[in-house]
């Protein structure tokens, strides 16, 4: 597990590969992440959007941006957690992943940035 704390909200995050949702002969790999974020303001936040960066070792690179996560905004009240499950398919059975949440100051209404750590998506038979 990794974990970082940016702007008062802690994201750690938990990878497992999916094999039985991946094809290893054609190509496809699935990851599956568990994202737990941990609002440790003063003040509940609502995540608002995300912004991923996908990075495949075959040399594909991709962006995902949408609203909330996994169909929500959630509110996170003061030393509350929200979890969520997603996932990630790629071509080769490495990866990694990175991105930012904005989330708002639900008191004043303000935006900030959250930072959301590099986490690798590996096959265990690449372990070796």
């Amino acid at each position: 597990m990794v974990s970082k704390v940016s702007g008062g909200v802690k994201v750690s995050v938990e990878t497992f590969y999916q094999p039985e949702y991946s094809n290893p002969v054609n190509g496809e790999f699935m990851f599956a992440y568990r994202i737990t974020l941990e609002n440790n303001n003063a003040f509940p936040v609502k995540l608002i959007s995300r912004h991923w960066h996908i990075f495949d070792s075959n040399g594909t690179k991709k962006e995902v941006v949408g609203d909330g996560v996994v169909g929500v905004q959630p509110l996170i009240n003061p030393a509350a957690t929200y979890q969520y499950v997603s996932g990630c398919n790629l071509k080769s059975e490495m990866g990694k992943m990175f991105g930012t949440y904005l989330v708002e100051n639900v008191h004043n209404k303000s935006i900030f940035s959250v930072s959301i750590p590099s986490f690798d998506l590996h096959a265990p038979f690449k372990m070796n």
